[in-house]
């Protein structure tokens, strides 16, 4: 679509205000000098008109964007800008963003050689998972005149997903299978226990365990050898996400669930590169997603897809309902990774029945959030009396929270309070050292 505009506004109302002059007071009735200058600007007009029209010139636009967005994360955008004309161009370009973005600010203003080319870039950050419709593209181009200006409406419409952050997942794999992984926030385990599987005999080095030296071996070599033990594969590893209404609690744009979300697709990658199987369960008043631990190769992306189709349901979570589902699904010894939210000690001793029997025959983890807000309440300075209150209040909040460590500890099971920012790395180093201490 091409459309006219006078860009000029003031330009404009002078026009327009001396054509009405002369219809109304006659022609004649004019300066002969104004006349002239009128003539001009009309000329002017005319010649921006055909420089910008008449010819056949267009302008090109194409985006580029991942095939999937992640939730979460600054995604980038790149739109290219093509001229045919072989005049230098003042451009605008409006981007038409989805309306989840709820963002008016995707214009750009610059100048084009003649027939150049210039690429855009920005990024977008999705904050709800779904399908995201990306508009036309609005080109507004000008001559150097500056008199009139041609619309182009570039259709390049596409629809594009929003799915659990990808990026996260890469960025946490990358983390937990190189050497920089210490100065990351992941911490390597160093091994305690003996249920690994023996993998080589090595030449010893200071630091390894001296109750693995292999004497056979030393004694042929005539040189210190040991055993070499990697951690024991094939385990299941089950990530159990609460859906219920304590799980919309938004922070930093995303709920709750949709941090543990984010969260469950970085561990299954993880355990799945571990050698480990990947399994979900999701709840609420009823049972959501189940999907039966596995490594095969698509198995990622079956998890995937079925974290992008979770929603938040408005309603109390069953955990009894819970517990029947897990017997039924889970078979053997397998790690739970319960992520949950207690905002209160009260919510913990409801659900704390069932964590106990989960948790003998299962090794239960149970991951619930520091709610950070009021954790700042706590430290502010208390100048009113309201402040006194404030501050009183957040912290018998945050005491309770550490109650609810020491009293699921009581109980046998491992637990989690993190801040959500800080969610999926906690989560990796819980899994690390359990898979180093032989508990899995």
């Amino acid at each position: 679509m091409k459309s006219l505009f006078l860009k000029n506004r003031i330009f404009l109302f002078l026009l327009l205000l001396a054509i009405g002059f002369a219809f109304s007071f006659g022609w004649n009735v004019l300066f002969p000098i104004f006349k002239v200058l009128l003539y001009v600007l009309i000329a002017l007009v005319l010649v921006d008109v055909l420089v910008l029209f008449f010819r056949k010139q267009e302008i090109v636009v194409t985006r580029k964007l991942n095939d999937t967005l992640s939730l979460g994360d600054e995604n980038k955008v790149e739109l290219t800008i093509s001229s045919s004309y072989t005049i230098p161009l003042d451009v605008e370009v409006i981007d038409e963003l989805p309306y989840q973005l709820q963002r008016r600010d995707s214009s750009f203003r610059f100048s084009l050689n003649p027939e150049g080319k210039r690429t855009l870039y920005y990024t977008i950050k999705p904050t709800e998972r779904g399908l995201y419709s990306f508009g036309n593209v609005n080109v507004y181009v000008s001559s150097v005149l500056g008199l009139v200006e041609r619309r182009y409406v570039v259709d390049v419409n596409q629809e594009i997903g929003v799915y659990p952050s990808v990026l996260q997942m890469r960025k946490h794999e990358f983390q937990v299978f190189t050497k920089s992984s210490q100065n990351q926030g992941v911490k390597k385990m160093r091994r305690l226990g003996n249920t690994n599987e023996f993998e080589q005999i090595k030449d010893y080095v200071k630091g390894d365990n001296y109750r693995h030296i292999n004497w056979k071996a030393t004694s042929r070599r005539n040189k210190l050898m040991v055993n070499q033990y990697q951690d024991e594969k094939s385990q299941q590893v089950y990530y159990v996400i609460d859906k219920s209404r304590s799980m919309k609690m938004p922070f930093d744009g995303l709920t709750l669930l949709d941090q543990a979300i984010n969260s469950a697709l970085v561990m299954s990658n993880i355990a799945l590169k571990k050698g480990d199987k990947a399994g979900l369960i999701t709840f609420s008043d009823k049972i959501g997603a189940q999907v039966k631990a596995s490594r095969n190769a698509t198995h990622l992306k079956k998890v995937m897809e079925v974290l992008y189709n979770q929603k938040t349901d408005f309603l109390e979570a069953n955990y009894e309902l819970l517990y029947q589902s897990i017997k039924r699904t889970v078979r053997g010894r397998s790690l739970l990774i319960m992520y949950l939210n207690f905002e209160s000690f009260y919510s913990l001793t409801i659900a704390m029945p069932i964590l106990r029997r989960l948790n003998k025959s299962y090794l239960v983890v149970v991951v619930f959030f520091e709610n950070t807000e009021i954790s700042k309440a706590s430290e502010i300075e208390s100048e009113t009396v309201s402040d006194i209150y404030l501050q009183t209040f957040a912290q018998k909040f945050n005491n309770d929270k550490k109650r609810m460590v020491q009293e699921l500890r009581k109980y046998g099971i491992q637990s989690i309070l993190t801040k959500p920012e800080e969610l999926s790395v906690n989560t990796i180093n819980k899994y690390l050292e359990l898979k180093s201490r032989g508990m899995i």
